[in-house]
């Protein structure tokens, strides 16, 4: 789609480049890098050299949803996110910030600590009282796809019509959102890489960007350091950042609107000189 969101002192053109979302997980068992920004002065070293690197969004998690990972509680996560949320917005004022939960007292405690975006891997299907903190707020959504839950989503994921069934799935979220008040620049679309998907199910969903962008919103792909990488380069997850900046470029050769990576200094150079060849 075209047109742009504003956030803070940054304007997103979509449409026009692919931007970089800067991954911060302050959990202690995520797939990569669980642990290593867990306390709070670790969280502000990795958040400052995000930005340096080039991030144009941080987006802050504090529960792990990959494959069999144990729900946080509330509190936890409320523990674990708040404090980082506060002290980024106090340090750095005109970084978008984004809260990766599912939960809607920690996307309302957020937002109240300065985060600008909610990042919802379920598309406000797993907490009911979602949608009545995004329509009370209206902040700009990340609305993923996901087949069942972090616990059973990779139990032989199968699907009767993969693009179908994830396209409609998105259309029908989006609709939801849009009702509730956000603007359609506000509403950013994920397919869900790695979320109840085969290896075969991951390349189709990067093939099928363009399909995604034709649904008229913003789309943003998830693929850093997934196993679906791992299968093709035999590599741990840490190892994959290469793997990885090849998927960005592709995706945005097709027109993606975001990128979420855990390097971007990385990823920045790749569209750096994506964009010289393009003449942009």
């Amino acid at each position: 789609m075209s047109g742009c969101l504003k956030i803070r002192g940054k304007t997103f053109y979509w449409g026009r480049r692919t931007y970089l979302m800067g991954i911060l997980n302050v959990t202690p068992d995520s797939f990569s890098d669980g642990g290593l920004y867990y306390d709070l002065e670790a969280a502000l070293r990795r958040a400052e050299r995000l930005l340096a690197e080039g991030a144009d969004i941080l987006d802050v998690g504090g529960e792990s949803t990959r494959p069999f990972a144990e729900p946080v509680p509330e509190e936890e996560e409320l523990r674990r996110v708040i404090p980082v949320i506060e002290e980024i917005r106090r340090r750095f004022p005109e970084i978008p910030l984004s809260i990766d939960t599912y939960k809607a007292r920690v996307a309302e405690e957020a937002l109240s600590a300065g985060a600008d975006l909610v990042n919802d891997v379920s598309a406000l299907r797993f907490d009911p009282r979602m949608s009545e903190v995004i329509a009370r707020r209206r902040p700009p959504v990340i609305l993923m796809h996901m087949k069942g839950t972090p616990q059973t989503m990779q139990l032989d994921p199968t699907y009767e019509d993969l693009l179908g069934e994830i396209r409609a799935f998105l259309e029908e979220r989006a609709r939801l959102v849009e009702s509730l008040g956000v603007p359609r620049e506000g509403i950013i679309l994920d397919p869900g890489i790695g979320f109840g998907k085969t290896f075969e199910h991951n390349l189709t969903l990067i093939r099928a960007c363009k399909l995604f962008k034709e649904i008229g919103y913003p789309v943003l792909y998830g693929p850093s350091r997934k196993a679906f990488l791992g299968e093709i380069l035999g590599k741990e997850a840490r190892e994959r950042d290469l793997g990885t900046a090849a998927v960005v470029a592709y995706l945005a050769l097709q027109g993606a609107d975001l990128v979420r990576v855990h390097n971007v200094g990385l990823c920045r150079e790749v569209l750096k000189v994506l964009e010289a060849l393009e003449g942009r």
